[in-house]
């Protein structure tokens, strides 16, 4: 099930476990059997740069290279290009390119691509490659309308009703310190002030205010003090892994699930990873994998009678 809870700054919460999925996605380097190579590269004038969708913008030894050939290379080159000026990251990519393209020829005539190596290499990036177009795929069938709002409904469901508090803390190592500052705040002391300035807590600087969270988003100890108190009132000191605390709360309320354009990404990042998943599941239920490094799995006696063996369901 997907969560709606979005983030809030950091306390002695729990540490949750993240659960990763496939990612399969990996992009090839383009190469030059990937450009177009000039049908007039042996003219004595070079052919005019053809006008479209998809203009020639480059000319490398024959080869041509397009406008899509230079986002293909911005793709693989990703965050290197972030930083750079348009006329600059289209010099580089160009460069690029050509770099690629005259390197290319320079194996061929070596001969380089029938090298074992070589095309072992080459169709295990084939492969993957492939595997990626086809998890975009499936990802394409999963992400409909209906889908999302549907995952969306069914989250908001199971957050209905639920209570949320809204507290700050100061956070200090010793018991004797928590006293120190609860008896500075009867006595009227500020406590976004005194959070300021005694708090252990990476949210100190904001007065050690927590925003609103659930019950089950803090330790134990923190939250079963918290979720008893009303608005306004001081804990005593709560003693937790982290230390030890003087709670404020601040308020109380129902727990109310985002507006669906608000966790819209995060419904889509989750039903590609649910796609994907189920999609490899799937396969590998209908697929004949042998392990080959090792024993074959014991097998019954074909001479053993059938009344001893136990009966066994077919499989689907």
């Amino acid at each position: 099930m997907i969560s709606l809870n979005l983030p809030i700054r950091s306390a002695p919460r729990r540490r949750s476990l993240v659960f990763a999925t496939i990612a399969a996605l990996l992009f090839v380097l383009p190469v030059a059997t990937g450009c177009s190579k000039d049908s007039s590269s042996n003219s004595s004038s070079p052919a005019p740069v053809a006008s479209g969708p998809d203009p020639v913008v480059a000319r490398v030894n024959g080869v041509d290279i397009k406008e899509s050939d230079l986002a293909l290379a911005e793709e693989d080159l990703g965050a290197d290009m972030q930083s750079v000026s348009p006329e600059a990251k289209r010099e580089h990519l160009i460069s690029y390119l050509a770099d690629i393209i005259m390197v290319t020829q320079a194996a061929e005539k070596k001969n380089i691509a029938e090298n074992p190596d070589f095309k072992r290499r080459l169709a295990f990036l084939r492969n993957k490659l492939l595997m990626g177009y086809e998890l975009q795929e499936e990802t394409k069938a999963a992400l409909t309308d209906e889908a999302m709002h549907r995952t969306y409904d069914d989250a908001v469901k199971s957050v209905g009703g639920q209570e949320e508090v809204r507290a700050r803390h100061i956070l200090v190592e010793t018991e004797d310190e928590a006293k120190a500052i609860l008896d500075q705040l009867k006595g009227g002391a500020d406590f976004a002030t005194l959070a300021k300035e005694k708090s252990k807590d990476p949210g100190a600087a904001e007065g050690g205010d927590l925003g609103y969270f659930g019950k089950d988003q803090m330790v134990p100890e923190f939250a079963e003090v918290a979720f008893k108190m009303y608005p306004g009132q001081l804990s005593n000191p709560v003693k937790t892994q982290f230390g030890w605390h003087i709670i404020k709360l601040e308020d109380k309320r129902t727990k109310q699930p985002p507006e669906f354009d608000k966790v819209k990404d995060q419904i889509e990042q989750f039903l590609t990873r649910k796609a994907q998943t189920d999609f490899i599941t799937k396969l590998r239920q209908s697929a004949k994998i042998e392990r080959l490094d090792k024993p074959a799995a014991d097998k019954p006696a074909a001479d053993k009678p059938a009344a001893d063996k136990p009966a066994t369901p077919p499989k689907n």
